[in-house]
């Protein structure tokens, strides 16, 4: 009996590791150096991987206690065999002495990158070094006048008046023309994806367009602010939307893949834009029903 209970113990077990090594989810923290002097640099690299359909949400930090940021971070992404990759580096430094951690990130559950220990110590002094006195204060000797950068900054101005009035001339005539527009958000947005349908633009223009007319017409119907909400702000905010079974999890992966063709040079197939435009288009119409359908149910009651 006490060996039919372990083996069905066992069994269990392996088929729970099997179970959460099949995800694929992982995160992963390193560092070029473990020490490191005041204000030197130091490379901090997070990845991330998962299967796309898993839509996991991982927000990089943009704040790090006792380090100091010294450059906009890099991120390249890889799309392959159903996997996203996402590689991160940051160049960080610190003028606190001591040892601090790097604390660990959480992708999902119990999938957490570890915590990195830093050491930033002062330089070493070393008396054997050659001796250097102060040096006496030069004197600055004045520049000679030069019209020439005058001129320059003239020219500049009135090239400068050019191009401000041509551009507001052009503006104008645009909103002259634009006098006729729909002030339905659906027909708008139903408008601006067939032109787009029929355009042959770059996939980068081609996505930006795509979600941009999306964003426009989530912010005129349902009053959401999505123009300067960031893609994982905006997913949060819809999934408190009533959704169809399934549609929700496409547009936060049409919405995502969009970002990747947009920001880490992803090329998308024909496949993937066919797939993005259709989940956007569909969505939209959804909405729009559900839209019709209270507005009937209001009346009704």
């Amino acid at each position: 009996m006490k060996r039919a209970r372990y083996i069905l113990m066992i069994i269990f077990c392996c088929h729970f590791l099997l179970g959460v090594a099949q995800s694929g989810a992982t995160i992963k923290t390193s560092v070029d150096k473990y020490t490191i002097f005041l204000g030197e640099p130091l490379q901090l690299t997070i990845t991330i991987s998962y299967p796309q359909q898993e839509g996991h949400l991982f927000t990089f930090p943009d704040t790090i206690p006792h380090f100091e940021f010294l450059e906009k971070p890099v991120v390249d992404s890889v799309f392959e065999n159903g996997k996203i990759s996402l590689k991160t580096v940051y160049y960080l430094t610190s003028f606190d002495s001591g040892r601090w951690v790097i604390p660990s990130y959480k992708l999902t559950g119990s999938i957490i990158s570890d915590t990195i220990p830093i050491d930033i110590v002062f330089s070493d002094f070393d008396p054997q070094q050659e001796y250097h006195d102060i040096k006496d204060i030069l004197e600055v000797k004045p520049v000679a006048k030069n019209d020439f950068w005058w001129y320059m900054i003239g020219g500049l101005l009135v090239l400068a008046l050019l191009v401000y009035y041509f551009l507001r001339r052009k503006k104008m005539m645009q909103v002259v023309g634009n006098d006729n527009i729909s002030t339905n958000p659906y027909e708008d947005a139903i408008k601006q994806l067939r032109l787009l349908k029929q355009s042959t633009v770059s996939s980068k223009i081609y996505h930006a367009k795509l979600t941009e007319i999306f964003r426009i017409y989530v912010s005129r119907k349902k009053g959401i602010c999505s123009l300067q909400k960031t893609t994982n702000d905006l997913v949060l905010q819809l999934q408190e939307l009533k959704w169809q079974p399934g549609q929700f999890e496409k547009l936060s992966q049409a919405l995502r893949l969009s970002d990747f063709v947009k920001f880490a040079k992803y090329n998308p197939t024909n496949d993937d834009n066919e797939n993005c435009f259709d989940t956007i288009y569909n969505t939209i119409r959804i909405m729009e029903q559900a839209d019709v359908n209270q507005t009937i149910q209001d009346n009704t009651d």
